[in-house]
Order: structure tokens, then sequence, then C-alpha cells
């Protein structure tokens, strides 16, 4: 896996030790007062997973607190 990807202005770190790409961009909520990622991180997360798919491997975005986008790589 490569390092790093930028997608839409977006660098997505790789993270060996749990198999995954990551970046954090704004925190935001939703109507519920839940912290969701900002939506153009969140965007570039899922055009993430697309590359990812078409080179073959087996790719997913998630998000979790503080702003962090995660993309799964398998």
């Amino acid at each position: 896996m490569k390092n790093e990807r930028t997608v839409n202005g977006f660098t997505f770190e790789w993270n060996e030790d749990n198999d995954f790409y990551e970046c954090r961009g704004s925190v935001c909520y939703d109507n519920e007062h839940d912290e969701t990622p900002e939506p153009a991180l969140w965007k570039a997360a899922k055009e993430l997973v697309s590359i990812l798919n078409e080179e073959g491997h087996e790719a997913d975005r998630d998000y979790s607190e503080k702003g962090w986008v995660e993309v799964s790589v398998d």
C-alpha cells in the first residue's frame, strides 16, 4: 500500500497497524448532535474507496470521533 493518498485535497495516511487509510477533517454534527465527518471529507473517502476497488482491493469507509474518517482495505 502507498503511505498516503490525496483525494480532493484531503490526504489519507496509511495506518499499517490497522490496515486502513485515515484522515482528519472538521467535526460536524447531525440533527441528534452526534459527531459526523465533514461532508467534503466523507465524499473524498467515497472516491478513495472507488479508486481502491478499481485497483482490485476490497475497501470500505467509516468514521469515528473528532472528525476522523477511515478507509479500510482487505
